[in-house]
């Protein structure tokens, strides 16, 4: 049995690397969530407990996770939860184990700058009729994210229509892709 859970916290540590025997790369690291309540009386926050989740990420995931999480950050987790008993040194525990699905900074907790990686060229990439210029380069707003049609290529968009001077960048930002997120 597999439940979906979504959890807020903190990265208790950095992440760490491995690769699985099949060649498979992975992160692992810990999650700390805290729940608490505002206190009017008091006018401070009190915190009711921290439950600490063991995450995983494999394969793409595991490559943006590294290059884009640091020990502290917010983050917002989706993943399937497995709650595994233990048994070290006469003490017995239950440890919650995410596997994690999709990894994102937690935006009401600060800012973050979205790179995408591009993808990989393939025939019918390279068969396309756009011309092959190369991209002004990238000029960025006061949050450090890409603006403007010219900066579409840097971001690694290009425009359907080769006669394009202008648009909507917002209508080739919908492609669903495997995307990385760099602490801003």
């Amino acid at each position: 049995m597999s439940d979906t859970v979504t959890i807020h916290g903190n990265l208790g540590n950095e992440p760490v690397k491995n690769t699985t025997t099949a060649g498979a790369s992975v992160v692992n690291f810990r999650v700390a969530s805290t729940s608490g309540y505002w206190d009017r009386r008091t006018g401070s926050w009190v915190d009711t407990g921290t439950n600490w989740y063991d995450v995983a990420a494999y394969r793409q995931l595991a490559d943006h996770a590294k290059a884009s999480l640091h020990s502290g950050d917010p983050v917002i987790i989706t993943g399937t939860l497995r709650l595994k008993e233990w048994e070290s040194n006469g003490r017995r525990g239950l440890s919650a184990e995410i596997t994690a699905e999709s990894i994102g900074h937690d935006l009401r907790r600060g800012t973050s700058a979205f790179a995408r990686i591009p993808r990989p060229a393939t025939q019918t990439a390279q068969a396309t009729s756009f011309p092959q210029e190369t991209p002004p380069p990238a000029e960025r707003d006061e949050h450090g994210t890409l603006v403007g049609p010219a900066n579409w290529n840097a971001a690694g968009l290009e425009p359907r229509d080769p006669d394009a001077q202008g648009g909507d960048a917002e209508a080739y930002a919908e492609e669903e892709d495997e995307v990385a997120f760099a602490a801003g």
